[in-house]
């Protein structure tokens, strides 16, 4: 019996099933190629603008080859008449309740992506991104690693990086370095700019141009409070901020400057 339907359906649909075969296998090599052409062609466009990680580049390329496998898959089951609107409905749904289950790395994943593409900073940059300031070490497909100053490991989702306001040190060629001097109300506030300016300019590493600015910022009840302003690379930052602090004691010290003093209001009997 079994013989006998296997004989009747080669002489009758044998010759239109074997023109399925051959067209799928037909348009599974065709399939093939043609994804690894568009495969090959995305990754090299993705890379010509050296903009984007290599990693997402791969990652990526992952995502566009499933996607196009699963087409290329469909269009062969419609070759020998499967219907594939339901298993396509079924994917979506999958699609769906992943999408959803997920949608927390995926904002994440999303943002990461803009990141690589916008580049607000990269490995290596002194930001100040998600409330964390430090020294960027990897930029992920969904978080960002920082290291602080005091060398705390730190790791953000990358959509609250992206989501909140990124300050990026490194991006310009210098920095203020922002210090206070202050001196006694019996000193004079000139005589000690004069006095700061050449100590301040000697300070290893402080840039000549755009010169320091030494000012007067505000009067307080103990004195004058001067403004002390050397500029600085920023991989220097620190390096200038706490010798600046030096420089202003050594200077009032060979001065021979009183230390500033809150006047004490005289009393009532």
């Amino acid at each position: 019996m079994n013989t006998e339907a296997i004989w009747q359906f080669l002489s009758t649909q044998g010759a239109d099933f074997g023109l399925k075969v051959l067209a799928a296998i037909a348009a599974w090599v065709v399939g093939r190629w043609l994804i690894s052409l568009a495969l090959r062609l995305f990754s090299a466009a993705l890379l010509r603008g050296k903009h984007i990680d290599s990693t997402l580049v791969t990652y990526l390329r992952s995502i566009l080859s499933v996607l196009l496998n699963i087409v290329l898959i469909l269009s062969i089951l419609d070759i020998f008449g499967v219907k594939t609107t339901s298993f396509a409905a079924l994917l979506a749904g999958a699609g769906l309740a992943i999408g959803t289950a997920w949608g927390g790395l995926l904002t994440h994943f999303a943002a990461g992506v803009f990141m690589q593409v916008l580049r607000p900073f990269k490995v290596g940059d002194f930001v100040q991104a998600g409330g964390v300031t430090g020294t960027v070490t990897e930029i992920g497909l969904f978080g960002t690693t920082i290291t602080s100053p005091d060398n705390v490991h730190t790791i953000i989702g990358n959509n609250t990086v992206f989501n909140s306001a990124i300050q990026n040190y490194s991006t310009l060629p210098h920095r203020r370095v922002d210090c206070t001097a202050k001196v006694a109300n019996s000193v004079d506030p000139l005589d000690a700019i004069a006095r700061l300016k050449p100590a301040i300019a000697a300070i290893p590493n402080v840039m000549t141009t755009p010169a320091p600015d030494i000012e007067i910022l505000q009067f307080t009840p103990e004195g004058p409070l001067l403004a002390v302003r050397p500029y600085c690379h920023t991989d220097h930052y620190w390096q200038v901020y706490f010798d600046t602090h030096k420089a202003v004691v050594a200077t009032f010290g060979a001065a021979g400057y009183p230390v500033p003093e809150t006047p004490l209001a005289p009393r009532n009997r």
